[in-house]
């Protein structure tokens, strides 16, 4: 009878991290699935971990409390968009980036609602450590922002306060355009479309102003 060769350590280690990386996600999803009906600051340790399927002292192997998991959740609710707009903005046509954000935000949105819902809930709500969060997040976007819009003519003249405050109106249309669109009924693609063709021109009347802009002072 041969002896069984032993599993090597990296392989049982791996396995294990892939079930702890599963038991992690399912926490997130459990406490976005929770959130479809709920605020945030209603949830509690023992419906997410219910929800999950595992006993409530398992969540503390990935979170060391609920205010740390919301923080997970904002962190995974804008860092697959930010990559996606990112991708956007290598075009150096305006009105193609304008277009192209537009269609990625549209497509996010649906892609995932409870993300977003989370975020519209949650940028108003009462857990003070996740507003500042999504804040922070929404800051870090313009400022991305800003940072490619001084590459278009006129706009690599201006000064890096009114390049900011030019992202940050581009930046409230789209989160405002996103919680437009979670309101809306899923079988009311005509009322979608108008939504979308409304930001575009409103982003494009952003950028016809460009060239007559002059800082004040």
């Amino acid at each position: 009878m041969h002896d069984r060769a032993p599993i090597p350590p990296e392989t049982i280690s791996e396995s294990r991290r892939e079930r702890k990386a599963r038991t992690r996600a399912d926490l997130l999803q459990a406490a976005l699935t929770l959130l479809k009906h709920n605020s945030f600051g209603s949830l509690s340790l023992r419906e997410v971990s219910r929800e999950a399927g595992v006993v409530p002292t398992a969540f503390y192997r990935h979170f060391a409390s609920m205010e740390e998991l919301g923080l997970a959740l904002v962190d995974e609710s804008f860092r697959t968009l930010r990559q996606m707009i990112r991708a956007a903005r290598t075009e150096t046509n305006p009105d193609h980036v304008i277009r192209s954000s537009v269609e990625i935000l549209v497509h996010h949105v649906h892609e995932h609602r409870l993300h977003f819902r989370f975020v519209a809930r949650e940028r108003f709500g009462g857990v003070t450590a996740l507003r500042q969060a999504i804040r922070t997040e929404i800051r870090l976007f313009s400022s991305e922002l800003a940072t490619d819009l001084a590459r278009f003519p006129y706009l690599n003249a201006w000064s890096t306060e009114d390049l900011q405050m030019m992202a940050g109106l581009i930046v409230n249309t789209m989160v405002s355009t996103a919680e437009e669109i979670l309101d809306l009924p899923a079988d009311n693609p005509e009322a979608e479309e108008e939504i979308v063709h409304r930001v575009e021109r409103q982003l494009r009347l952003v950028a016809v102003a460009v060239p007559s802009w002059r800082t004040s002072g």
